[in-house]
Formats: C-alpha cells, sequence, structure tokens
C-alpha cells in the first residue's frame, strides 16, 4: 500500500513520445479545451481507462459465471457512477461505456463548463477565474481547473458572491457579455 501521504501519479505517460499523429490530436485537444500541459490530457486518458477496464471486467464476469448478484451490482456501481457525471445514458450497456472518449471526460470538467456556460470568454480565462477563485459551485468556491463536475451541480456553477465579477457594471464582466451576445 505505501506511505498514505505521499502522492502518486495519476496518469501514464505514452509509449511511444515522438508518435506525430498523437502528438498533433493532444495538441487539438489542449487548444479547444485550454489545458495547460499534455499530463491532462493524459489523465482524462487514465481515467477513462479505468472506466474501460470496468466495463471489461463486467463483462468477462458475465460471459464466466453469468448474471450473479455481484456482476450485477458491479454493473450497477459503474454505470451509476457515469450516469452521475452525464458521460452516459440512463440505459447505458456496457458498449456505452467502451465507446467513450477523452473528449467526453474532459467535457465534464469544471473549466470547459464555465466557458461553455458563458462565464468566461476563452477556456483559458475560465482556468483562470477559476484558479483566481471567481468561481463557485453551489455558493462553494472551486479553485481546480480539473474537477468533475456532475449533472447535479452544473446548475450551481456561477460566479463567487464576493467575487468582483458578481457586479453586471464590472469592466471584464461586461466584456465576457458582450461577446457571448
Amino acid at each position: 500500500m505505501g506511505y498514505p501521504g505521499k502522492n502518486t501519479k495519476q496518469y501514464s505517460s505514452p509509449k511511444r513520445r515522438f508518435e506525430k499523429s498523437r502528438i498533433e490530436s493532444e495538441r487539438v485537444l489542449a487548444i479547444t479545451y485550454g489545458l495547460r500541459n499534455k499530463r491532462e490530457i493524459w489523465r482524462a486518458t487514465e481515467v477513462l481507462r479505468k472506466h474501460r477496464s470496468g466495463a471489461r471486467e463486467v463483462l468477462a464476469m458475465t460471459s464466466a459465471i453469468g448474471e450473479a448478484p455481484k456482476t450485477i451490482a458491479r454493473r450497477e456501481e459503474l454505470v451509476t457512477t457515469l450516469q452521475r457525471y452525464g458521460l452516459v445514458g440512463p440505459d447505458a450497456a456496457m458498449d456505452n461505456i467502451l465507446s467513450l472518449k477523452v473528449e467526453d471526460i474532459l467535457e465534464r470538467r469544471l473549466q470547459t463548463i464555465v466557458y461553455r456556460k458563458g462565464l468566461a470568454r476563452s477556456p483559458k480565462q475560465a482556468r483562470q477565474l477559476i484558479t483566481h477563485g471567481h468561481i463557485a459551485i453551489n455558493g462553494q468556491r472551486v479553485s481546480v481547473p480539473s474537477y468533475m463536475v456532475s449533472i447535479a451541480e452544473e446548475a450551481g456553477v456561477m460566479y463567487y458572491a464576493t467575487s468582483t465579477l458578481v457586479d453586471e457594471a464590472n469592466g471584464e464582466r461586461q466584456r465576457i457579455m458582450n461577446q457571448r451576445a
């Protein structure tokens, strides 16, 4: 298990470091979602890898022992977790989980949701507003751009109560609203 206070890597770097097609696709993702570095893409890939391996595990258990209570419970746990974040629909099958893409994970990040809701002019500005403490979820300040926002929390994403951006007369707020109009 190891020492619980020691941080561990949450990602694994690519095996082929200089693969041109992968580098290009990662660059496009980093620009589109306003990511700080490639490590954030690799972290999202690792999250996706864990969900896919869970789905493969359920399929293997189903083929080996059938529809046992353990298999059903594991499937329900996996589907419920992914439904909470809006990654799959209510009638999701294992094929839906296996067909998820990295973009689906990146769409559920707080940084992307702040940009999509029109609280920032660009994904980079959304990241800046979050790290500077201008964004809150249900009144609670959140300063982590990679925070995975659940469907229930999505409606509560707004400016923090003491932020200067709450005031409609704020110059930056007016620029944000004018760009969205």
